[in-house]
C-alpha cells in the first residue's frame, strides 16, 4: 500500500458520534448499516442523567442517521456495549440501559421495533449470541473512572474485595444469571504483598472465537493510584478452569487470535513491554512485531487473521497513528495520523479504537481530528 487511503467521515455534526470499543464490529451482516451513538457534548464525562442516542448509519442512503433509542448507561471508552447479536446480525442489537439506579440491557429488533429487557447490563456476548459474561458497572465506574457507568447502586461499594460480587454469566434468552468468579476468590489467589489495602475489580472481558473460553483482567490499586497492577486470566464460561496467562504487573489491550491463542500488550519480567502471543493453559509465549510495533494500542485481527489492526496514543504532535501489521510478512502499514488535542482529564479522551468490517476490507474508527467526535471509515481491501 504505497499511498495512504482516505479516511472519510460517515457521521457529521453538529452532534457528536462514536461507536466505542475496538473488539466489536459496528457493521451489520449485510454491510448496509453501522451502529453508532450520538451525544450533544464531548468535553466532559457523562452523568447518570445524560442521554446518548443509539442509532444506525444507513451507508446506502447518504449515511443517513436513524435514531433507535436513548440510553443513560454509557461512557466515552466503550459506549453502551452496543453491538449486533451474533445469532441475528442483520436484525437484533443489544446495548446497556439504566433503569432507576440499576443497569440492565435491551435487545432490540431494528426492523419491528420490538424490544426485550434483560436484568443485567452486558459486557461480552458469546459468539453464538446465547449468553453473556458481565460485571458490576457501578463498581467499575468507581474503581476505573471512564469505563463504568455513573448513577448506579453498588451494594459492595465499601468492600475492597467482596465475595458476593465479581463476574456473572447471563442467559440472553431467559435473563437467568449467576456469579461465576468472585472478586475475593481472585484476590486470594496467589496473593501478593502489594495487594494490602487495595481495592480490587475486574475489567475487559472477551470470549474466544468458539465460545469455549473467555479472557478477563483482575486489577487492584491503592486509593492514591501509586500501586496499580493487573493479572491476565482465561476461564471457561461457567467460571471453572481459571488459568493465569500473565502475572508480571501489567497487561493492557488484547484480542484472541484463535480459540487457543491470544495477543496482548503486556510486561514480561526480563523481556520488557511488547505485544506477546500467549497460548492458553500453557507457558508458551512469543513476541509479535518486535521492533516494529513498539507501543500499546487497541489491537484486533482481521477476519482471516492475516492482519493485525492497532493504533497508538498521542505522540509529541498530539497525533494518533492507525496501523496495520502483516502477521505473515512481518511488515507494518501506517494508514494515517490523526490529531487528538489534549483534554482536561483522561477519561474523556477520544481513542481511535479501530474495528474491522465483517469482510475485512474496511476499518472504522472514532476521531476528533476535524473538531468534533465522529466516526470514520478507511478502505483497506488493497493492502
Amino acid at each position: 500500500m504505497g499511498i495512504q487511503p482516505e479516511a472519510r467521515a460517515v457521521t457529521t455534526g453538529p452532534k457528536h458520534h462514536f461507536f466505542g470499543y475496538y473488539d466489536k464490529s459496528p457493521w451489520d451482516s449485510t454491510g448496509r448499516y453501522m451502529l453508532g451513538m450520538e451525544t450533544s457534548f464531548m468535553d466532559r464525562s457523562p452523568t447518570g442523567d445524560d442521554p446518548a442516542v443509539i442509532g444506525l448509519i444507513d451507508l446506502e442512503d447518504g449515511n443517513r442517521w436513524i435514531p433507535l433509542d436513548e440510553t443513560r448507561a454509557w461512557h466515552w471508552q466503550q459506549g453502551a456495549m452496543l453491538q449486533w447479536l451474533p445469532n441475528a446480525p442483520d436484525r437484533l442489537v443489544i446495548y446497556n440501559q439504566k433503569r432507576r439506579d440499576e443497569f440492565i440491557s435491551i435487545i432490540r429488533d431494528i426492523k419491528s421495533g420490538e424490544t426485550r429487557t434483560l436484568p443485567r447490563a452486558i459486557y461480552a456476548v458469546s459468539p453464538d449470541g446465547r449468553s453473556a459474561i458481565t460485571l458490576n458497572f457501578a463498581r467499575l465506574h468507581r474503581t476505573r473512572p471512564g469505563y463504568g457507568y455513573p448513577g448506579g447502586r453498588d451494594p459492595w461499594a465499601g468492600e475492597l474485595e467482596p465475595g458476593e460480587d465479581g463476574l456473572y454469566w447471563m442467559d440472553l434468552a431467559t435473563g437467568d444469571s449467576r456469579l461465576i468468579i468472585s472478586i475475593a476468590q481472585m484476590a486470594q489467589t496467589n496473593r501478593k504483598h502489594r495487594m494490602k489495602g487495595c481495592v480490587h475489580w475486574f475489567n475487559h472481558l472477551q470470549f474466544n472465537p468458539d465460545g469455549t473460553r473467555f479472557i478477563f483482567l483482575h486489577r487492584w490499586r491503592t486509593e492514591d493510584w501509586k500501586i496499580r497492577d493487573t493479572r491476565f486470566y482465561t476461564a471457561n464460561p461457567d467460571g471453572t478452569d481459571i488459568y493465569c496467562l500473565n502475572d508480571d504487573d501489567m497487561t493492557s489491550h488484547f484480542d484472541w487470535y484463535s480459540p487457543q491463542k491470544a495477543l496482548a500488550w503486556a510486561r514480561r519480567h526480563g523481556r520488557g513491554d511488547h505485544y506477546y502471543m500467549f497460548t492458553d493453559r500453557t507457558e508458551e509465549i512469543e513476541p509479535v512485531g518486535e521492533g516494529i510495533l513498539t507501543t500499546d494500542g487497541h489491537c484486533s485481527f482481521s477476519p482471516d487473521r492475516r492482519w493485525l489492526l492497532t493504533d497508538t496514543y498521542p505522540d509529541r504532535e498530539h497525533k494518533r497513528t492507525l496501523i496495520l501489521y502483516d502477521m505473515v510478512e512481518k511488515r507494518r502499514v501506517d494508514l494515517g495520523r490523526f490529531l487528538s488535542p489534549p483534554v482536561p482529564f483522561n477519561e474523556i479522551r477520544c481513542d481511535l479504537h479501530p474495528r474491522w468490517s465483517r469482510d475485512g476490507r474496511q476499518v472504522c474508527f472514532d476521531s476528533v481530528h476535524e473538531g468534533s467526535r465522529q466516526m470514520y471509515v478507511v478502505d483497506v481491501g488493497e493492502k
